[in-house]
């Protein structure tokens, strides 16, 4: 498909109509482009949430999406769609944006890959916390030898949204989901981030999980609050064996030798989306948290300092992602929608610096699929 589109809006087509399907249309939208419709799990399902987000379309089917040749779909159903879902919008040449995880095991993310550079599209995954300007700060002065040479990682991933022992959802089913829940779902967004700030990959990993309630309600309930209509709370009288995390501790050796960790966690009592790192180096520390994102700490054996976003200082792709006046805070809804944005200027042909793509998603696959297999085996893996 052509990177040129003569200057016009581009189309877009979003699968899935929870709640991240909702940020994605609306990231959309502010990015410019002209959202065509939505597919739901049912013709139903798909005219009631284009209904209620002012969209002109509900989709019957896939097919339908496909034959519409919009530009680009974005892809935000349960993770076991994700790979027929995207194979078939690559294989009609249309370029496409999908959730993570990419897909259920490396294979299917690196088959993902192939057909995205063989099809010559533009294939991202929303690894949205690298566009918190002050991430770009951080990352910058690592690159620049600010921190020194690296000794130390380490922080945590806290959610609490599935404390109660009666919370459930499509997560929980491995069939759905995949073979880890907590660390595919958040762990994988630290990892991304970590790697991103740092310019250093991890190379083998030691991890242990845990599931902390044996069973769940099995019908699937919403996973956050803020989809247009979400689906029943599950019923508690049927319970179904609870296979995927709650918990999750990794500990990694980076490629220069050096160790990294994490707590991943989706029962956290008060944590909504607590993700949060440090960088240790032989100069200095720095320090982010994305419920804090307009700063960041930065610490030398004479002290500490608050950098806050600021678009009239600091390097120039922090600057160039900070959209209003510093004091004026963005958040997450910014970073989503200045990743879409870079999506889509690489779909007209530009090259944004930092845009997660395809790759990334199965970079990810494999780390999880590592970390799974470390926790059952007790043992140190070797992250392909």
């Amino acid at each position: 498909m052509s990177s040129e589109h003569d200057g016009r809006r581009l189309r877009v087509a979003v699968i899935g109509t929870g709640m991240i399907a909702g940020v994605h249309v609306r990231a959309a939208a502010a990015s410019g482009a002209e959202v065509l419709g939505v597919l739901g799990r049912t013709p139903a399902r798909s005219e009631q949430v284009a209904a209620q987000l002012g969209l002109p379309r509900g989709y019957a089917s896939l097919d339908e999406v496909i034959a519409d040749a919009p530009d680009v779909v974005h892809v935000c159903t349960p993770n076991g769609q994700h790979h027929p879902q995207s194979l078939a919008a690559i294989r009609a040449g249309i370029h496409v944006v999908c959730e993570k995880p990419l897909a259920l095991d490396p294979a299917q993310a690196d088959e993902l890959v192939a057909a995205a550079a063989e099809a010559g599209v533009v294939a991202t995954v929303p690894f949205v916390y690298r566009y918190h300007p002050i991430v770009r700060e951080i990352r910058a002065r690592v690159a620049d030898g600010e921190l020194g040479r690296l000794l130390a990682v380490h922080g945590h991933y806290l959610q609490d949204w599935m404390l109660d022992e009666d919370a459930s959802s499509w997560r929980v089913d491995p069939s759905s989901s995949g073979v880890s829940r907590a660390f595919a779902d958040i762990g994988s967004h630290w990892c991304d981030l970590v790697e991103f700030v740092t310019g250093q990959r991890f190379v083998e990993v030691s991890a242990a999980t845990d599931v902390v309630y044996p069973t769940r309600p099995a019908a699937s309930g919403p996973s956050f609050s803020g989809s247009p209509d979400p689906d029943p709370v599950a019923d508690a009288s049927e319970r179904a064996e609870v296979t995927t995390e709650d918990t999750a501790v990794a500990t990694f050796r980076t490629e220069a030798g050096r160790i990294g960790n994490v707590v991943i966690s989706q029962v956290s009592a008060g944590r909504k989306n607590r993700l949060w790192f440090e960088v240790d180096g032989t100069l200095g520390s720095a320090a982010f948290d994305q419920e804090q994102p307009e700063s960041a700490w930065f610490g030398t054996d004479r002290g500490a300092q608050i950098v806050v976003r600021d678009p009239s200082q600091g390097v120039p792709d922090q600057r160039r992602l900070a959209m209003v006046p510093a004091g004026h805070p963005q958040g997450y809804l910014d970073a989503f929608t200045a990743f879409v944005s870079d999506t889509y200027e690489a779909v007209r042909g530009g090259s944004p610096e930092g845009l997660p793509t395809f790759a990334d998603g199965a970079r990810a696959a494999a780390i999880i699929e590592a970390v799974v297999r470390s926790a059952a085996a007790r043992d140190w893996r070797t992250i392909g």
